[in-house]
């Protein structure tokens, strides 16, 4: 008996030690490989234009910035980087953008080897896909898609900017910002004219402004949306209520906060010398570039208190479910908004498009909100008092690392050593995601079956 006591516990030990390995862990741990590997290979000599190489730290900051496709930097892309630290940037940004679990995956199916069971929950997991089955088809249309929209956008991208910096470097800047916008990484190489400057330049350029928005938004969406799209065709009543929710309420986000940008924002006196072409193109791309993009077309230090409290809304929310994008997503938002209601109408249910939430999922919304809330203000309260600046600018630094937007107000190449890996770290949990990072860390742990005795709390 006691032998068969102790055989059966340490079977039982092997299961928990397998299920210690988790999904999430292992998307933590590919993305940490891929940053340290990046970090190295931006160290090198020849990765910057100056002769000796980048600091470590320098470089790990620009690796996690990559790699979690957020566009925060501490040097010019341009004027810092030699053209092959410019390439190590750009594959980090794609194999961030696209997630390294499902690089690693399109590569097994290339090679054609067998994607077992591991992999296949590991990738459900990563581009957050309702049910296991369809995976590997799944990868397919995600290569397929990422490769179609950034070379239409490259393509588009290129007559500007081959008659701005002549053919080579033209097309290499239409591929590099055609792959960073939509990866919603939002490095630039516009530092030539003058550093870190973004995309100011082209303020009201109707093809630079409506490619790299769509670029964008096509990467925040996510690709579960696309691929319903692509089934049901402009049939939205046939759309999974998941993929008509995203669609509305990045809609709402967008046409909202735009029109407050142009009709408010932009009447203030700080912007006076807007033309009407500035101030339509400003404020349209203002509202889409929150949604962790990073680009910028306007001196954001100009805005009012108000504006840039919407644009640090925009910007943890972020984008939707497994898109490229980071942030809280588009989905959190809306279950957040239909609990509300559903309270102050006294209904039991959430209902979306006629169809019910789980109660899962408004237990998993409020512990992001939380989650996101508590490490945005905690930061911004240790960089404000490590730096000695205002907080409300700090404030807007930890939004734009946790949401992954890369936005800042000129503060992140200043900041000390200590402000720096807070950032990091930042930007590493908005792109993995903070309940991954949970569920990695608990990962193994039981949970307990008993439930405590029922008792009533006054809320409100």
């Amino acid at each position: 008996m006691k032998w068969d006591d102790h055989l059966m516990q340490k079977l039982r030990d092997r299961k928990n030690l397998r299920k210690s390995f988790s999904t999430s862990r292992i998307i933590i741990l590919g993305f940490l490989l891929v940053i340290l590997i990046g970090s190295l290979l931006l160290m090198l000599p020849f990765s910057t234009r100056e002769a000796g190489g980048a600091s470590f730290w320098d470089a790990l900051f620009t690796a996690t910035s990559a790699v979690c496709v957020t566009g925060l930097v501490v040097q010019d892309t341009a004027t810092y980087w030699s053209q092959f630290g410019q390439l190590i940037i750009l594959l980090l940004i794609q194999i961030g953008g696209m997630g390294v679990v499902t690089i690693s995956v399109a590569f097994a199916v290339i090679s054609g080897r067998r994607i077992g069971l591991l992999q296949r929950s590991t990738m459900q997991e990563a581009i957050s896909a309702p049910h296991i089955g369809g995976i590997v088809r799944m990868t397919s249309f995600i290569l397929k898609v990422t490769f179609l929209a950034e070379t239409v956008g490259a393509l588009l991208l290129a007559p500007v900017f081959c008659r701005d910096f002549g053919f080579a470097k033209g097309v290499w800047y239409a591929v590099f910002h055609s792959v960073s916008a939509f990866c919603n990484a939002g490095f630039d190489l516009m530092g030539v004219r003058e550093p870190f400057s973004s995309l100011t330049d082209y303020r009201t350029d109707p093809l630079v402004n409506l490619v790299i928005m769509g670029l964008i938004i096509l990467g925040g969406i996510g690709f579960l949306i696309w691929e319903d799209v692509r089934t049901n065709r402009l049939h939205f009543r046939k759309y999974r209520m998941q993929t008509k929710t995203v669609l509305a309420v990045t809609a709402a986000l967008i046409l909202l906060s735009a029109l407050y940008y142009f009709f408010v924002e932009f009447s203030a006196p700080q912007w006076s010398n807007l033309s009407a072409s500035e101030r339509f193109w400003g404020a349209l791309f203002q509202a889409v570039t929150p949604r962790t993009a990073g680009y910028n077309t306007l001196d954001l230090t100009k805005l009012s208190g108000a504006g840039l409290t919407i644009m640090i809304f925009l910007m943890l929310v972020g984008g939707s479910p497994g898109s490229t994008a980071g942030g809280m997503k588009t989905t959190t938002v809306a279950v957040l908004i239909g609990t509300a209601f559903s309270v102050f109408r006294r209904k039991e249910d959430i209902c979306f498009f006629k169809r019910r939430i789980a109660d899962a999922a408004v237990r998993n919304a409020v512990a992001i909100l939380m989650l996101y809330m508590s490490l945005f203000v905690t930061a911004a309260l240790l960089i404000s008092g490590i730096e000695n600046l205002p907080m409300s600018v700090c404030l807007f630094e930890t939004a734009s690392a946790v949401g992954t937007v890369g936005l800042t107000l000129g503060i992140t190449p200043t900041l000390g050593f200590v402000s720096r890996l807070i950032l990091i770290f930042l930007m590493f949990l908005g792109r993995v995601g903070g309940l991954t990072l949970i569920y990695a860390a608990l990962s193994g742990t039981r949970s307990d079956i008993s439930r405590a005795p029922l008792d009533r709390m006054t809320v409100g």
